[in-house]
């Protein structure tokens, strides 16, 4: 079905994400890409990760308790000013004017769930940080 790739060191990859079926999915499309990621799960405990690391990029759930995407996306442009942090909108809704939403919050890019090993490496390829 998927062939796994041989493990890339170089990118340091954060996935925000609320719910444990999604995490679960999410981790084993990055691990078929060769990319292991860091988990938190709502926006404060990205932050709180973001002090303590830094990350190439964040796939970020738009819907979490405690802070959303769009807020959390918005505090990380305020405070981390550099702006190689991709931040890759992660999101069940698929309607008119949600892409929209997610990049004037600072989002980089923007897939839908229920998410697929193409999605992802298009949305990586697009920021430049993955060649499959």
């Amino acid at each position: 079905m998927f062939t796994q790739m041989e493990p890339r060191d170089s990118l340091r990859v954060l996935l925000a994400e609320d719910n444990v079926c999604d995490q679960e999915l999410m981790l084993r499309l990055l691990k078929y890409m060769g990319l292991y990621a860091d988990l938190a799960g709502n926006g404060l405990e990205v932050l709180d990760a973001l002090k303590i690391r830094s990350y190439d990029v964040i796939f970020m759930d738009v819907q979490m308790p405690e802070m959303d995407g769009l807020e959390t996306t918005r505090v990380i442009r305020q405070r981390w000013h550099d702006q190689s942090i991709k931040i890759i909108a992660v999101t069940s809704c698929n309607q008119e004017g949600d892409r929209e939403t997610c990049i004037q919050a600072g989002m980089d890019d923007y897939i839908c769930k229920p998410a697929k090993r193409a999605d992802l490496e298009n949305a990586l390829s697009c920021c430049h940080l993955y060649e499959p």
